[in-house]
């Protein structure tokens, strides 16, 4: 018969015993032997409510979900004749993602004799990367997919939380009296 290593409801060792043994000491006080840590040699068991301890999972899956920061992809399109007026209405939108701490996947749309001339699309890419530099960087350089060419920004990396105090200058030292 297979050995385990028992934990206590209270949290004391109990040591190693027969699994037998293990669940026989579990229901003689009402409750369940789960295994919490089945790699090891021999696998640890614990007598605890498996109620309760499913409960108490759950609610560190929940605690641990709550921590995570969801980071979206959003899109702005362009073409590559698109005027000023709504290149700047678009940018601002971009910008706007990009304070949210959004990525942003800029995309220009070619459609036939257009694709002769992606430079067109290629300066439109490059202008607004410069034009969010401030509050992004590039993740993706621009490439060319089919018939379209994109650039992927995400939001800057903060280096530090707080700005850096200025330092007070130096004080004199104090008159020394003899």
């Amino acid at each position: 018969m297979p050995e385990v290593r028992v934990i206590g409801e209270d949290g004391e060792q109990l040591g190693v015993m027969e699994t037998r043994d293990a669940i026989r000491r579990a229901r003689e006080q009402g409750l369940d032997l789960v295994e919490v840590a089945a790699t090891a040699d021999p696998p640890v068991c614990r007598i605890i409510d498996f109620g309760k301890f499913q409960y108490e999972a759950k609610k560190k899956a929940n605690e641990a979900k709550k921590k995570q920061v969801v980071i979206t992809v959003k899109e702005v399109k362009f073409r590559p004749g698109t005027d000023d007026h709504d290149y700047e209405y678009r940018m601002k939108h971009a910008r706007d993602w990009l304070n949210d701490g959004d990525k942003v996947k800029a995309t220009i749309w070619f459609r036939g004799r257009e694709m002769t001339h992606r430079e067109l699309g290629a300066r439109i890419l490059e202008r607004l990367e410069k034009d969010l530099a401030d509050v992004g960087e590039v993740e993706a350089r621009p490439r060319m997919e089919g018939n379209q060419m994109f650039i992927i920004l995400a939001p800057k990396r903060h280096k530090g939380t707080a700005p850096a105090k200025p330092e007070a200058p130096p004080q004199p030292p104090p008159p020394q009296t003899n």
